[in-house]
């Protein structure tokens, strides 16, 4: 089944439809033989000079690359001047010196909070503690620890609330039963 494929087709163009666009018959205009051959002249002097234009540009590139080997620069210095007259560029900016006061401001603005919320937590721990819930806590277990002290049979000795906590955990330490292991004689087997 044949397609009829729209005034854009899909598949490049080959040689052979080049040819056929290149020869286009100059006849069939409205031309006269002398014009026609003043066109081909021009068009003939237009490519030489394009021609020459090439062949001075080849040249030209072929001194150049001689010029920078003789200074001594290679293409990796070249990449690290363009990259480094880029960053500075960029540094010299007015988006980046914006950007870049704006994260300063910012930073010194995070820090800040930061800090006053450091404080904040250090006075309300403090506060806290000076509490008189905590404090209340804190004489209900020094009484609990003196009584549980009492009863196993130490003596009972007031103090700050770490000390009551420091010697209640190594009465208790010390309080823990051991298993009597039995003479491996008398284990049954």
């Amino acid at each position: 089944m044949e397609t009829r494929q729209g005034f854009l087709d899909s598949e490049p163009l080959r040689e052979a439809d080049e040819d056929l666009v290149s020869e286009v018959n100059l006849n069939n205009s409205m031309m006269t033989e002398e014009e026609r051959e003043e066109i081909q002249q021009e068009l003939a002097k237009l490519e030489e000079e394009i021609n020459t234009l090439r062949q001075v540009l080849s040249s030209k590139e072929k001194q150049h690359a001689e010029l920078k080997q003789k200074l001594g620069i290679t293409p990796l210095s070249e990449l690290k001047n363009n990259f480094s007259r880029g960053w500075h560029d960029m540094q010299s900016s007015t988006a980046y010196k914006k950007t870049s006061e704006t994260l300063s401001t910012a930073g010194q603005k995070t820090t800040a909070a930061f800090s006053t919320l450091g404080t904040a937590i250090t006075r309300k721990f403090g506060d806290m503690r000076n509490s008189p819930s905590f404090k209340s806590f804190e004489e209900k277990v020094e009484t609990t620890v003196s009584t549980i002290k009492t009863k196993v049979g130490g003596t009972a000795t007031g103090g700050s609330f770490e000390e009551v906590l420091s010697s209640a955990a190594n009465a208790s330490s010390q309080d823990t039963p051991t298993n009597n292991l039995t003479d491996s004689s008398e284990r049954p087997c």
